[in-house]
Order: structure tokens, then sequence, then C-alpha cells
């Protein structure tokens, strides 16, 4: 393969940080996906890991974790929440839904705890040492809710070296981020600890015209906090017990109204990102807290290891939000910006939240055999309140509806491999999963009238056996060959949000098969790595949200099948010493396959692209993309150093790309999300050994501003990125 494929179709596989542009090969990146320790290369499924020095390049200026989108291949993350509640979709496999109990086919592990609620996916990312994205099917090792993948995210540990960090920097609309960590022994080879903090501000930045208020809205204000022992008193015995809290006080996601031209998805003539028109707004806030803890005990049999990771988290949520996005009503004048049928105001919370988990898990090697297996057991309790308001009356209450949902879940798994030859590898695994929910709902005052509806109760229950086989061929010492087959799962689901429902809906069992054959290879002296795939999956009985739309409430549906395929490329090259290039690529065909199946468009006047469905109404879906799934995501990294000094100065830039979205299941001129490029530049000088840096660096520099998403029930409004920031950073280590 040419050289050009490989330093332009790669992906973010490590680092492009100055720093390391002194050696000659690329370091090997040792990942966990399969849970225990090993080379990417002979992982036999398409993954990519990030490093968190490359975290902390791309989240600059504040980001949160939807920074990822798009700087990894078949990855996209968005929110209709804003900081909090990220849904994110790997090979075009996602969730629309905003409700608080929404169940995602993309898991998120955080150091080892699998964290179901989707609040709980949007704690910030700091002091991290890897993030790796596993794409595909990953029920034997990660259980239930994986059919799309899984995020892992692993933070720096204790160690009985001392050291840490401090980060300071400071940017447009007041940006502030500061974070830092230390480490290090407490009794020499026997503990050892971690601390590590965070706090991020933005000021207000958005000027509301209708209350003539400048800088009214759009800030937040978060701080997060770890800490970490652990404990070693033989060689044989560690544990590790991890205790983290995590405060956000800022602003829901902005909704614009009326901001897309009808006929097309262009922004209306004079759309300013830094101004809305809202009445509601004053009332706006969001306020989440979470804390958790985990211990990890580790026992070495002497060669079997012994590992049990017990996790509790607990979040509450609460956010209020100008839905309609304007001010007013066409029956309440004065009303705008443009049609406002009627007002919207919504907030949602959580007041009770508790997870437990616990896995034990057992890994050895015998001979040609490496084996894990294991049992697990997830607890999860959640109480959910909706409110709405009438915005005419000055935010009076006038509907409130409430969920309680009990999940119980245990499974049984093992995964194998076997060393054939010194050529051939084959491996696979089993594992069954049992599901239980318990819940219930009712609307108790109604938004437009109507009477309380009564308990409403669904008990969906599941078993399922997800399974892998997987076959590798070592072409070389450099090059392998990989082919896998994978089942995925995802339990039944429940949608309660009764508001302006008077019934719940309930999700079945959906299932996935996917098919995936790749190659990984270190290439040129180890000066260059690639990672490629092609990929076809066919969902069954697929879970699918029926979001907004005239009625203006969300329904869960099977669609009968869904498939998509695909490919990737991932890798990175160090062309000449000081500069590394990296680069990712992806094409992702998605499709619903439902003949018969149809959903309501929207209810604000939008271009339905979809043929009529069979009830009145309705439209029908069948051949569909689905939601928020780019047919391409694309992205480069480039970094140069030049020494100088006992240092260097550096500079690095980072693109992302993906292709044009529809929000909704149904297709629509408006509501669809033109492509997006957002590119950064990082500019300054590191000390020898990093020990201190200082940097410019700047984000979305070409200021390009897209629409992200819409709510489709009354008019067309949206909400966009972020606008371009640039700032400055100092850092030291130590």
């Amino acid at each position: 393969m040419a050289v050009a494929a490989v330093v332009l179709g790669a992906g973010l596989t490590r680092p492009a940080l100055a720093a390391e542009t002194n050696a000659t090969v690329l370091g090997e990146v040792i990942v966990t996906a399969q849970k225990r320790s090993e080379n990417i290369n002979d992982v036999p499924e398409s993954l990519t890991a990030i490093s968190g020095a490359k975290l902390d390049v791309i989240r600059s200026s504040g980001g949160d974790i939807r920074v990822l989108s798009a700087r990894v291949p078949s990855l996209v993350l968005e929110s209709s929440f804003g900081r909090t509640f990220p849904r994110p979709y790997i090979r075009g496999l996602g969730n629309t839904d905003f409700d608080l109990n929404a169940s995602q086919p993309v898991s998120f592990v955080y150091d080892d705890v699998v964290l179901e609620n989707p609040i709980l996916k949007g704690v910030p990312l700091f002091d991290i040492d890897q993030v790796e994205v596993l794409r595909g099917p990953q029920g034997t090792l990660f259980g239930r809710n994986t059919p799309a993948g899984v995020l892992k995210f692993d933070s720096v540990k204790p160690s009985q070296t001392f050291g840490g960090y401090a980060e300071a920097s400071y940017g447009t609309y007041g940006t502030t981020n500061l974070e830092g960590a230390v480490g290090g022994p407490i009794m020499a080879d026997v503990l050892s600890g971690r601390f590590s903090a965070l706090y991020q501000h933005r000021d207000n930045w958005i000027d509301n015209l209708f209350t003539h208020q400048n800088n009214a809205t759009g800030g937040y204000d978060e701080y997060a906090l770890r800490g970490q022992l652990l404990f070693t008193p033989t060689p044989q015995f560690n544990a590790l017990a991890n205790v983290h809290y995590f405060h956000l006080d800022g602003s829901p996601q902005i909704f614009r109204a009326n901001i897309i031209q009808k006929g097309t998805n262009d922004f209306v003539p004079g759309f300013d990102v830094e101004k809305i028109a809202q009445d509601a707004q004053p009332r706006s806030f969001q306020k989440v807290e979470e804390v958790g803890a985990s211990l990890k005990m580790n026992y070495d049999f002497g060669g079997p290891v012994l590992t049990s990771v017990t996790g509790f988290e607990h979040v509450k949520v609460l956010s209020h939000g100008d839905i309609d996005g304007g001010f007013g009503a066409v029956f309440a004048p004065p009303s705008g910006p443009g049609l406002i049928p009627f007002p919207s105001e919504s907030a949602d919370g959580m007041p009770y939240h508790a997870q437990w988990s616990e896995e034990l898990r057992l890994a050895g090697k015998r001979d040609a055999l490496s084996y894990t297996v294991g049992a697990f057991y997830f607890f999860e309790d959640v109480k959910i309140d909706s409110f709405d308001y009438n915005t005419l009356a000055g935010g009076a209450q006038d509907g409130f509806a409430y969920q309680h949902q009990k999940t119980t879940s245990w499974a049984l798994f093992g995964n194998a491999d076997y060393k054939l030859t010194p050529q051939w590898t084959v491996g696979g695994g089993l594992r069954y999963s049992n599901d239980k929910k318990d819940f219930l709902a009712q609307r108790l005052v109604s938004p437009f009238g109507a009477p309380p509806t009564p308990v409403e109760r669904a008990n969906p229950s599941s078993d399922d056996v997800s399974f892998n086989v997987n076959a590798t061929y070592a072409l070389n010492d450099d090059v392998n060959l990989y082919a896998r087959i994978a089942k995925g799962y995802r339990a039944p689901s429940i949608q309660g949000r009764l508001l302006f429902g008077d019934t719940i809906s309930v999700a079945t069992t959906e299932t996935l098969m996917s098919y995936e054959t790749g190659f990984k290879a270190d290439l040129f002296d180890k000066r260059a790595r690639i990672d490629a795939d092609i990929f076809y999956y066919r969902v069954s009985d697929m879970q699918l949200t029926a979001v907004g739309g005239g009625a203006n409430f969300n329904q869960l549906i099977n669609a009968k099948h869904a498939e998509g395929y695909g490919f990737e490329f991932d890798g990175e090259a160090e062309p000449i010493d000081h500069l590394i290039l990296t680069a990712g690529l992806s094409y992702n065909h998605t499709e619903i396959d439902d003949p018969n199946l149809a959903t309501q468009p929207c209810g604000g006047g939008c271009t339905v692209l979809n043929p009529p469905g069979v009830l009145p109404g309705t439209v029908n879906i069948n051949g569909n993309d689905l939601p928020n799934a780019p047919r391409w995501i694309a992205n480069v990294t480039a970094s140069y150093s030049i020494p100088y000094g006992d240092g260097e100065f550096f500079a690095f830039t980072d693109w992302a790309y993906r292709s044009s979205v529809d929000f909704f299941l149904y297709r629509s001129t408006e509501f669809t999300g033109q492509y997006l490029l957002e590119g950064g530049l990082r500019l300054g000088y590191r000390a020898a050994a990093g020990k201190w840096e200082v940097a410019v660096f700047g984000r979305n520099i070409t200021n390009r501003i897209q629409l992200e998403g819409g709510i489709d029930f009354d008019n067309l409004t949206g909400f966009v990125n972020d606008p371009r920031t640039f700032g400055v950073e100092v850092k030291t280590k130590f």
C-alpha cells in the first residue's frame, strides 16, 4: 500500500505530540480491550487508542467528552442536553432518545466500571492515561448494551514514583481550565496514592435579545475530584480503591427558534451564534452532582489471576430549558423569532439514582492457551421527574410526570485464545446474560388539560447468549491478518415519558450479527503503523426512538432489521525525525430494512422527503439512513518540533470531518446537518523531558458553525456546535 495511504488513511492510535518526535520508531501501544494487557496489533478487532496527552490537546478550551466525535473512525457524539448526557454512535448505531432512562447501544466503561445511565456518561475526562474505542459487538467481555461498541476510559493509577502535574489555561469567553494531580508512595512498596482535581469555567457569552440582557447564558462551572489508593501488601495481592466526585452548574443546551430556512438546511439570514431571543432563558439552568467509588482487587495464584471489581455510582440532575427556543406564541403576541405555535418550557430531574456492579473473573495462560472466565452482577434503581411549564404564565408549572425503574442483570462469561502454530491463533467466547426491569410511570398533571393517567407498568425480562469467534494469522513479525464474527445484544428498553402521551412503550430485545476482517501492521522499520478493516452487520428487532414529531412525545419502536457496512482505516507515521502524522478515515452505510415501518414526521412545517405511511399522519421510513450516522468521517493531525536550547518549539494541528447526517428517523430537507469540519492549532515551547510547557491554542479555528440537532415538534428549531475559541496554557510536570 502506498505511503500516502499510510499517512492519510490512519487514525489516532497514539498522541501526535512534539515531545515524542525524537524517537526513531513509534512506541508500542498497549491496550486492555480483551481485559488483559497486549499489543494493539495483536487484538483481533477494530479499535483505536488515544493517550491522555492527546486527549488533553483536543479538549483545550473546556471541551467535554464530545470532543472525541469524528476524531476516531466511525465515532460520533452529540447531545441535546449540553455538557451532560452525551449520545454516542459507532458505525451508525446509537439512540437519539433524550429521556433520562434511555438505553444506548454504546457502553461507557470508566476504570473498569460500566456507566449505564446516560447522565453518568457525561463525567469529565481528566488525568486520563488512555481512551480505547472498541468498534463492533463487545457482548462477550463487556456484556449487555454493547452491540455497537465500547468507549473505555482508564485514569492514571498510583505508583511508587512520586510525580504529578499542574495545568492552567485561559481563553475566549473567559474559558478557564485548572487541573492537576499528585501521587506517589505513602508506605514504601506497600501503599501509594494519587489525587486528581479539575475545575472548568466559562462566562455567559450569549446575549438574549428578548430580555435585553447581554451575556445572559452559555456559561458553566464544573469541578471534579478523584482519589485513589493502591495497596500491595504482598507480591501476590493488590487492591485499588477509587473515590470520585463531579459537580456541574451551567446552562442547558441552547435551542434556537426557526434558525433554519424553510426548504433548505441553511441558517436564516442574519443568524448570529452569540444571540438568542428567549422568554424562558432566565429560568434555565442545569445542575449535576455525581459521586462514586470502586474497589479492584487482584490475587495471583502463581499463574491464574483472580480479579474482583466492585463499583457504586450515584448521580442527581435537574435541567430546565426553553424548548421552543423563542418567546410568546402566535395566540399571545408578540412572539418570535419566526413562528411559535405554542410555548414549550420543560425540565427533567433525576432525584434518586443508585448503581451497583460486581465483576469476578479469573484469567490465566497455560502453554498455548490464554483464557478469561467470570461472572457479572448489575443493579440500578432510578427515579425520574418530568416537568412542563407555561412560559406565558411566567414559568408556572402545568405538567408533571414521574418514572421509577429498577434493573437487575447478571451474566456468566468465558473467553479464550489458542495458538495453533507460530502463525495461527484462534479465539472465541460466550456470555449468557439475564436481564429484568421493573418499571412504573404516571402523569399526574397534563400540560394540555388531560386527566391523570393510571399507573403504567412494564416488567420486561430477557436472556441471551452473545458470542465471538476470531482468527489471526501472523504474516510476519510486523503484519497480522484477522477475521471476527460476533453477536451483540441489547436488553429490552422502556420509554415512559408521559407528559404528552398516555401510554408507555417497550422495545423488545435487539440482537446484532457482525462480520469483520482486517489487518494491522508496523511498517518501514516501525516508523509507521496501520490498522484497516471492512465490516458488515445486520440488526434484528433494532430498538429505535421516534423523538418529538407533531405529537411531541417519545415512542420506542422495533425495526424488523437494519444493516450497515463499510471500512475503517487507522494509523500513524513518522516519515522524518521530529514530524508525526496521523489520520483516520471511515465509511459507514446504514439502512433501515422494514417495509412496514412508519413514524410521525415533524410538526413544524419541514419538507418531508419520505412517502406517506399506512396510518394517516405518518411517513414510511424503510430504506432511510440511521439518525446521526454520517457516511464519511475523516481526521488528520500533524506535529512538528524544532529543538532549541534544552527543549523544543512545537506546532500541532488537528482536523476532524463528518459528512451530512439526518437528525431523525424520517428524512427532511431542513433537519439535515450539513458537513462539519473543525480544526485545532497549538503552538508553543516545551522544556526538556516536558518539565514545563507554554502554548497558545485555538479550537474550531475556521469558526465553522453548523446544526448539530433539531427540535421538530412545532417549528424549525435547532442547536449548533461551539464557535471559535483561542487561549493560552501553561503546564508543569514533576
